[in-house]
């Protein structure tokens, strides 16, 4: 059993350092591509597998949770300062990004924790961006944007809401 639970947290560890290795690839290369998809493949395989196993556990949530942040931030270091945002974008993302620290804080003063929440809302806003960087090349990125600064707003704003009611 302990294997199982092992293989779960393996590939988190394993999209954590997949990550580290795109701060070194070209971005948008091909080989951007193929790592930038398998982290994906590992975010999905990994909660699938602990779920399926009984092997999910507060850890590996948290741990989930930390690789999605690392993973997040280097395509943002990689993808952002090559994407072509209208300012207004750019206000959006740091509200969001403002929204989502205060979540952090509240969450340590009202449940005095690290409260990372895997709501719909927040696995639906990790979707829409992980397929973004896949079509900035044929679409316009400050119109796919929209949608998913707007779920993006709603799952940050629905998270605050769920660390300050406990719910």
């Amino acid at each position: 059993m302990k294997d199982k639970a092992n293989l779960a947290n393996t590939l988190t560890a394993s999209r954590m350092l997949l990550a580290i290795v795109l701060l070194f690839m070209p971005v948008f290369s091909a080989l951007f591509y193929a790592i930038y998809i398998i982290c994906g493949m590992t975010d999905i395989a990994d909660g699938f597998i602990a779920r399926k196993t009984n092997t999910a556990s507060d850890f590996g949530a948290k741990f989930d949770s930390i690789a999605d942040l690392v993973f997040v931030s280097i395509c943002l270091i990689k993808i952002l300062p090559v994407a072509e945002l209208r300012i207004w974008i750019w206000v959006l993302v740091t509200m969001v990004a403002l929204i989502k620290v205060i979540n952090i804080v509240s969450g340590y003063v009202y449940q005095k924790k690290l409260v990372l929440m895997h709501t719909t809302a927040n696995k639906l806003t990790g979707l829409l961006l992980f397929v973004l960087p896949l079509t900035i090349k044929t679409v316009d990125i400050n119109l796919t944007a929209i949608p998913v600064c707007a779920v993006a707003t709603f799952a940050a704003v629905q998270e605050g809401h769920f660390i300050r009611t406990g719910v």
